[in-house]
């Protein structure tokens, strides 16, 4: 007689009660981190949108470099925070779910890649804050994590996502709009990179006893 030991408790297998868990956790963390985004723009309406001058880069200044870690966490108006709150909330929620430190690692490459490629390349007259660009790294990420890692349940989530921001990505290309194209391209790509940095490895095949 033969007995196989299952993965019935993996939080990343597809279809497991632990897997289900991960998921619902993740999305009620994410539920969490928009109405602290949203008490932050209300912070910064008090302000006067100080917050948004003294925090969002400034491409070329050296003072306008710390907005590479606070910019992501500050919008223009409450319009611009819509926008971001639903593709944030999906596509952090899919990020998180492969695991805490993961994410991490994954927002902190997309915020720097975002981040840095702005001061670098946009123009100095400005002052870039939001989201849009970690939104953009996360999609990057999702797009290629199942290809890289050779997952099924990934490329299933990155078709999804392909589907409802696919037509997004043309934000990446060069534009009058208001809005940094080159927080959308550099994220893009930290995302994207982020997907192979932190690719989880194939797991062993299940072991078998036999009596």
């Amino acid at each position: 007689m033969a007995t196989v030991e299952t993965a019935g408790g993996d939080p990343n297998r597809f279809g497991t009660v632990a897997f289900y868990a991960t998921l619902g956790r993740s999305f009620v963390i994410m539920c969490g981190v928009i109405p602290l985004l949203f008490a932050i723009e209300l912070l910064d309406r008090g302000t006067h949108h100080e917050l948004d001058v003294r925090a969002g880069i400034i491409p070329h200044r050296l003072d306008g470099l710390d907005g590479v870690i606070f910019a992501p966490f500050l919008h223009a108006n409450f319009n611009h925070l819509y926008g971001n709150s639903a593709p944030l909330l999906l596509t952090g929620t899919f990020v998180l779910a492969s695991g805490g430190r993961r994410f991490l690692g994954v927002t902190a490459v997309v915020a720097l890649a975002s981040g840095l490629g702005v001061w670098f390349t946009g123009r100095p007259d400005t002052v870039v804050i939001g989201a849009s660009g970690v939104i953009f790294g996360y999609v990057g990420f999702l797009l290629v994590r199942g290809i890289v890692e050779r997952s099924v349940w990934g490329i299933g989530v990155g078709l999804l996502i392909g589907l409802l921001y696919g037509a997004q990505l043309a934000n990446v290309l060069p534009t009058d709009a208001r809005f940094s194209w080159q927080a959308h391209l550099f994220g893009l790509i930290g995302g994207l990179v982020a997907a192979v940095l932190f690719r989880r490895r194939a797991a062993p095949l299940p072991e078998t006893a036999a009596s």
